[in-house]
């Protein structure tokens, strides 16, 4: 009993000397390959389903967890076919796809209600789920981040109910509380599929409120990744996940572009002259600066 309680504890995360030794060996294994001077063919997995204990090293949020609503969710491990890295060298995670076969993977279940709290009359609006990587921990040189910046998309092994789903990218960055997030796509749902997202392609919200300016993602320190619904349309949900990884292989529908699910406004850019930086750009229907 000891032992799962400790694990439980600890966030089903190894221990320290366990996540120095196994992020030395990782980066030893990038100088051998000499990956940092092309880009990388494999794929960088950020979660893997494929143990009893990973969704342990999840955090599962909701209105009921966060101020008493009564939106439900779980995450809970589903065995299955054993996951293959780099199948067939294409830069994919397969497994699982034999007829009659899946992966083993987790599914994000449970329920929404848009009901209120009735002891909290400051909540305004309630109705989401989401579940998102814990904190890795740290090891001998720091805090433990992913570094996925030789990679140019993100690809999710999932097979959806056709809700709208958001991934959620957080970074070491100034602002704590901005996330990257993309609509999850789904091409067929109720089916095993494998999506793939150009990092590009993620907005920065804050509150899930887009925020300007659009700064490029920091690839370099990925605290955590995530799922979240908040589509806030009453009723059940189920979505599984097998694994979550970064890779350069291009999506397989030949779209470099999915839909964000935000509204983003595209202004023309104007063509900027040398006196932008000493001279502030004149507005419409402002009569002419003249430099003395």
């Amino acid at each position: 009993m000891v032992a799962p309680t400790l694990a439980r504890l600890a966030g089903g995360r190894p221990s320290f000397l366990r996540r120095s030794v196994e992020e030395l060996r990782r980066q030893a294994g990038i100088a051998v390959r000499m990956e940092g001077l092309h880009s990388p063919q494999k794929p960088f997995p950020l979660m893997k389903f494929d143990e009893p204990q990973t969704p342990e090293r999840c955090k599962i949020m909701s209105d009921q967890t966060n101020f008493g609503g009564y939106s439900r969710a779980t995450l809970t491990h589903v065995p299955g076919a054993k996951h293959i890295d780099n199948e067939g060298g294409l830069g994919r995670i397969g497994g699982g796809e034999r007829v009659g076969e899946e992966p083993a993977h987790a599914v994000f279940s449970g329920s929404i209600s848009t009901d209120l709290p009735t002891n909290r009359s400051d909540i305004q609006r309630s109705g989401f789920a989401a579940w998102r990587t814990r904190d890795r921990g740290w090891w001998m040189f720091g805090k433990l981040l992913w570094d996925i910046d030789p990679y140019a998309y993100l690809a999710l092994r999932i097979k959806s109910d056709g809700r709208k789903y958001f991934i959620n990218i957080q970074t070491e960055s100034i602002v704590p509380t901005d996330i990257h997030q993309h609509l999850l796509p789904s091409y067929t749902p109720g089916k095993w599929e494998t999506v793939t997202i150009p990092f590009s392609a993620f907005v920065r919200t804050n509150y899930g409120v887009v925020v300007e300016p659009q700064r490029e993602m920091l690839r370099q320190k990925i605290r955590s990744v995530g799922i979240g619904l908040t589509d806030r349309v009453p009723g059940p949900f189920e979505l599984c996940i097998a694994d979550i990884y970064a890779t350069n292989r291009a999506p397989e529908h030949g779209r470099e572009r999915e839909d964000t699910g935000f509204d983003l406004e595209v202004e023309e850019e104007e063509e900027h002259g040398m006196l932008d930086e000493i001279a502030p750009r004149q507005k419409k229907g402002e009569p002419e600066r003249i430099l003395i």
